[in-house]
């Protein structure tokens, strides 16, 4: 009788693409670049005396970063683990990446920023006409996250210089709680920082599990005492219209009808406008509007 032979051989793992080899070994190298560039000065750690390392420590990056020191050795060590964009994002800051370089860090990890710097398609040319004609009204296009995406001058001016923030920072939810600029322009600011969070655990309800939400989360939590406090009032609010009032560095006190135009039928994109609710004010936005400009011609 003859016997059929059976092929036990066991399928050899698929080999990793030299293509992402390559680019883990750019990924590590472009890390330790910028690692060694920073010094502890400027993140607010002493030298030391025994300092040999120029800039920072893999251990300093780990912590200010909060994730392992292990992982992130092997990080620059080019091995194939996997990263998510919250850690991406994390090491972004800390290591305090322009645009241009944070866009290549997640380029070389493979994986899509999904910070608002990144790209806005909801923001048309025609959306950033009809901002500029609302002048002096400040008025600016965001998400439900609540990711500044595009603004007009006097917005820009309204609580603080929004161009001197980075793009990735342009988060209203995250400079009520974060920015001591954008805090000191807020006239009711517990109230609003209460509110705030009451209207981001709302919007998130539709959001869980993405990876933008999950990293603005993760940041307002690790950077901000009252947020976490405020958080775990699991107090749920929906959008409103309502009257606000703000200190402007430039111009003093302001009194403005805050309103939400929804870009689509569902509750995302919107353009946020804020209007005079008295003569007074009016004149001030006037005037905020003409320093603003005057701004932006000088640069």
């Amino acid at each position: 009788m003859t016997t059929m032979a059976t092929d036990r051989t066991t399928p050899a793992p698929q080999p990793t693409t030299r293509g992402s080899e390559i680019r883990r070994n750019e990924l590590a190298a472009f890390l330790r670049s910028r690692r060694e560039r920073i010094s502890p000065e400027q993140v607010g750690l002493p030298r030391g005396a025994r300092r040999r390392t120029p800039g920072l420590r893999r251990e300093e990056v780990a912590q200010l970063s909060a994730v392992g020191v292990t992982w992130y050795t092997w990080l620059e060590q080019a091995r194939d683990i996997q990263v998510s964009v919250q850690v991406l994002d994390a090491l972004a800051r800390t290591l305090m990446l322009d645009a241009s370089e944070r866009a290549h860090l997640f380029r070389l990890a493979g994986t899509t920023d999904p910070s608002p710097a990144a790209s806005c398609p909801s923001v048309t040319p025609a959306l950033r006409e009809v901002l500029r004609r609302l002048e002096p009204v400040p008025a600016c296009i965001q998400n439900s996250r609540y990711d500044i995406l595009a603004y007009n001058l006097t917005y820009g001016r309204m609580l603080s210089d929004l161009d001197a923030i980075p793009a990735e920072d342009r988060n209203s939810m995250l400079l009520v709680y974060t920015n001591k600029d954008w805090q000191s322009a807020v006239v009711h600011l517990e109230e609003t920082q209460r509110l705030m969070a009451a209207r981001l655990r709302a919007s998130m309800a539709g959001h869980l599990g993405e990876p933008a939400w999950k990293m603005l989360l993760k940041r307002l939590k690790a950077e901000s005492p009252d947020f976490r406090e405020n958080w775990e009032r699991y107090e749920v609010v929906g959008t409103r219209s309502k009257t606000k009032e703000f200190l402007n560095a430039h111009v003093g006190h302001l009194k403005l009808e805050h309103t939400d135009l929804w870009l689509g039928p569902e509750q995302g994109a919107r353009m946020v406008t804020y209007t005079p609710a008295d003569e007074e004010t009016r004149e001030r936005l006037e005037r905020l509007y003409g320093i603003a400009r005057g701004a932006t011609t000088r640069t």
